[in-house]
């Protein structure tokens, strides 16, 4: 089969994939669209260096993250980050008890926008472990293999990353409805 055939067959059917992925790191879709070319271009580029066999959609994640984060520092040099406040959102992350964001929980309260931002505020090796683990569930290992960083690391940062969205959501979670433990849980 030709590396055309080939890229074809396991790289394009990851597209929807790599999509939504870029999307939940830009939040734009006109901006998700170009990461999307813009890793698709590098992955057929470096076809080459895909070991048979892997993952796929894991590598595509790798390429796609790493773009976005070129992205973003090009962006920053050019503009400077306008320092908005954070906006609160009852803390579905953290009140899911340091579990992942349960989907029925996302489906009950309308936090839309204001989860976004306040996830958008997360300083940015929390943020991508959160978005890899919480919003497109991959597995720790996963997540580490896509950031190029321990197992280990990813664990931290994700902790982290739900502490730090914790008292953001906080309030969110309350005007929903839910009741918090002392020690800080959903009851």
């Amino acid at each position: 089969m030709s590396d055309d055939a080939t890229f074809e067959q396991q790289a394009l059917r990851c597209l929807d994939d790599v999509f939504r992925f870029s999307m939940s790191l830009t939040h734009n879709r006109d901006d998700a669209q170009d990461l999307v070319q813009e890793t698709f271009l590098r992955a057929y580029r470096f076809w080459h260096t895909f070991q048979p066999g892997t993952d796929a959609k894991r590598w595509l994640f790798t390429i796609c993250h790493h773009c976005f984060l070129r992205t973003r520092q090009r962006k920053r040099r050019v503009v400077e980050d306008d320092a908005t406040p954070l906006e609160s959102i009852g803390n579905v992350a953290g009140a899911a008890g340091g579990r992942a964001v349960d989907e029925y929980v996302l489906t009950q309260i309308d936090l839309g926008q204001a989860l976004w931002n306040a996830i958008d505020r997360l300083a940015e090796p929390y943020r991508s472990v959160l978005i890899l683990i919480d919003v497109h569930q991959q597995r720790y290992q996963a997540a580490a293999e896509i950031l190029g960083i321990p197992t280990g690391t990813v664990r931290s940062r994700l902790f982290r990353a739900r502490r730090q969205l914790w008292p953001v959501l906080e309030v969110y979670a309350r005007d929903a409805g839910f009741s918090f433990a002392a020690a800080g849980g959903i009851r």
